[in-house]
C-alpha cells in the first residue's frame, strides 16, 4: 500500500508494508500515482503532456524515471504486498500470560477538579480511595510472578493524584528495590502528577527513583486555568509552573514529559506548546481530550482543520528550532525510520489487558487505566489473577487486522490499530475505530516522517 503526500517542500511516498520512505521529484511522484492504473506508454504520454513546457524534462528523462520506479517495485520497496495478516496475534500467543507493566492507581482521589477528566476527578465512577501498602505490595508480587523471563518491569504511579498517597509510593519503591536482585528484575518507575503537591522531597525522590515523570500542564495560563482548577474553582497554573521548572532543572532536563490536553477551547494548541517552550520545557506532549460525546470540551468537526494545521506548523517549528540549535521533543513525532518496533509488535497492538494492566486501590485488574470503573472489563484481581478469560481473550485478539476499518489504511502499521479504549468509548467495541482520532494520527505520522526526512537530509549535508 502506497501513500503519497506533499509537506515541508518534499514529495513523500510511503510504502506501508515494506516500510520504505521515498523523497522524489515531481515526475517520479506523478508516475507513482499512475503506476498501478496505467501502462508504461500511457504514463510516459501523460508525463510528456504535463511537462511539455519544461524544456529540461525530456521523454528520455521520463522513461528513465519510469524504469527507476519499476526497479523499486521489483525490489519490494514500492507497492509491496501485505503479507502480515497471518502473523497477527503471534506475538501475544508467544508471550501469553507474561505481564511487563502495571499502572498502579495509588489514589482514586484528586486535589483538582478538572471538568474534562476522563477519570471523574480521580474517582473512576466509584468511591474515593487510596491504595494501601499491602495491596501495592501484592500488586508488585503479582507483576514479578507473571513477568516470565522479562527483566525490565514498568510501574506507573497513577491517579487521581498519586502524590496524595506519597508515603505508600515511597514504601512500594523501597519494597521493589529490596527484591530486585533476588528476583532478577529491574523496576522502572513513572510518576504522573498534576504538580500541586510537588515539593523538595518529591523532587529528590522522583529524581532518584523514577525513570520518567509526567507533569500535567495545558500550556497558556488562560487555557490551563479554564479546566485545571481546584475545588474552589481557582486555577492551578501559578502554583505548579515554578514547581515544574525546579523539578525539570534538577532532573537535568531529561526523563520527563510535560503532558498537555487540548480541547474545543484550544484547537490552536501550538500556542500552548510555545508557552511550554518559553517556560524552558523541551520534552513535550499534547494529547487530544478524551471525553463523553456532547461534553463542552469535546473536539468538533469544525476544530479538525485547525488541529491538522497546528500539527503541520508544529513540524515547521521543530525544524526551525533545530536550525537555531534549540531542539525540542514532541512525543507523537518520535519515530524511527531505520528500525522501529518489529513487525510483530506493530500488528499486535498496545498490549492492554495482556502485557499491561491497571490495578485499582482495591487490587482489581483492568485492561488499562481508561477502562477502570467499567465493571464488565474487570479482568480479576492481584490475588487470584485473571479470571475473566473471555474479556482478556477479546483484548488478546485486538490487533490491527481485527479492525475491518483499518485494512485499507496506510497508517495501520504505525498505529497498530489504535487505542482500544478510544474505540470502545466512541463505537461500543474495542475493535471499533475512533475515526476522529484516526484523522489526527495520520496527520501526526505525516508530520513526524517529514521531520525525520528533513533531519536526515540536513545531517547528510553536514
Amino acid at each position: 500500500m502506497v501513500h503519497q503526500y506533499k509537506l515541508g517542500g518534499y514529495n513523500i511516498v510511503l510504502d506501508s508494508c515494506s516500510g520504505g520512505v521515498h523523497v522524489v521529484d515531481e515526475v517520479a511522484y506523478d508516475i507513482i500515482a499512475l503506476y498501478q492504473e496505467k501502462s508504461r506508454e500511457e504514463i510516459v504520454a501523460a508525463m510528456e503532456e504535463k511537462y511539455a513546457a519544461h524544456d529540461d524534462i525530456t521523454t528520455e528523462d521520463i522513461e528513465e524515471c519510469y524504469d527507476q520506479v519499476t526497479t523499486l517495485v521489483e525490489s519490494g520497496k514500492l507497492f509491496s504486498p501485505d503479507t502480515f495478516e497471518g502473523m497477527a496475534g503471534h506475538l501475544k500467543e508467544k508471550t501469553s500470560g507474561v505481564i511487563k507493566a502495571l499502572c498502579l492507581h495509588v489514589a482514586h482521589t484528586c486535589n483538582l477538579n478538572c471538568s474534562y477528566c476522563f477519570a471523574s476527578q480521580g474517582k473512576y465512577h466509584g468511591d474515593r480511595a487510596v491504595m494501601s501498602f499491602e495491596v501495592g505490595k501484592q500488586a508488585l508480587d503479582f507483576l514479578v510472578a507473571n513477568s516470565g523471563t522479562r527483566r525490565n518491569l514498568e510501574v506507573d504511579f497513577f491517579g487521581g493524584e498519586p502524590l496524595m498517597n506519597f508515603d505508600v509510593v515511597k514504601q512500594l519503591v523501597a519494597y521493589a528495590r529490596s527484591i530486585e536482585k533476588e528476583k532478577g528484575k529491574n523496576f522502572r518507575f513513572t510518576l504522573t502528577t498534576n504538580g500541586m503537591l510537588v515539593d523538595d522531597d518529591v523532587i529528590d525522590f522522583a529524581n532518584r527513583e523514577c525513570h520518567n515523570v509526567v507533569l500535567s500542564l495545558d500550556g497558556r495560563k488562560e487555557i490551563h486555568d479554564r479546566y485545571r482548577v481546584d475545588y474552589a474553582g481557582r486555577g492551578s497554573w501559578e502554583q505548579i509552573v515554578p514547581k515544574f521548572q525546579k523539578f525539570v532543572k534538577e532532573r537535568g532536563g531529561r526523563g520527563y514529559y510535560m503532558r498537555g490536553t487540548f480541547t474545543h477551547a484550544n484547537p490552536d494548541f501550538l500556542k500552548d506548546i510555545q508557552t511550554m517552550l518559553d517556560l524552558g520545557f523541551t520534552e513535550l506532549s499534547m494529547e487530544p481530550v478524551v471525553c463523553a460525546p456532547g461534553d463542552p470540551s469535546e473536539l468538533t468537526q469544525e476544530d479538525l482543520p485547525i488541529v491538522l494545521e497546528q500539527y503541520e506548523k508544529l513540524a515547521e517549528l521543530m525544524l526551525e528550532r533545530d536550525r537555531e540549535g534549540r531542539p525540542f521533543t514532541f512525543y507523537h513525532y518520535m519515530i524511527d525510520l531505520t528500525g522501529g518496533p518489529c513487525i510483530y509488535k506493530r500488528i499486535s497492538g498496545c498490549g492492554s489487558g495482556t502485557e499491561y494492566m491497571a490495578v485499582t486501590p482495591w487490587g482489581d485488574l483492568y485492561p488499562c487505566h481508561q477502562f477502570v470503573g467499567e465493571e464488565k472489563f474487570k479482568l480479576g484481581d492481584i490475588w487470584n489473577g485473571v479470571t475473566n478469560k473471555p474479556t482478556q481473550c477479546e483484548f488478546a485478539s485486538c490487533n490491527v487486522y481485527a479492525r475491518p476499518d483499518c485494512r485499507d489504511c496506510w497508517a495501520k502499521l504505525y498505529c497498530s490499530g489504535g487505542c482500544a479504549a478510544n474505540a470502545y468509548h466512541s463505537t461500543g467495541s474495542v475493535t471499533g475505530v475512533y475515526k476522529y482520532g484516526c484523522e489526527l494520527f495520520r496527520k501526526r505520522m505525516e508530520c513526524a516522517i517529514m521531520v525525520e526526512i528533513a533531519r536526515t537530509l540536513a545531517k547528510n549535508e553536514q
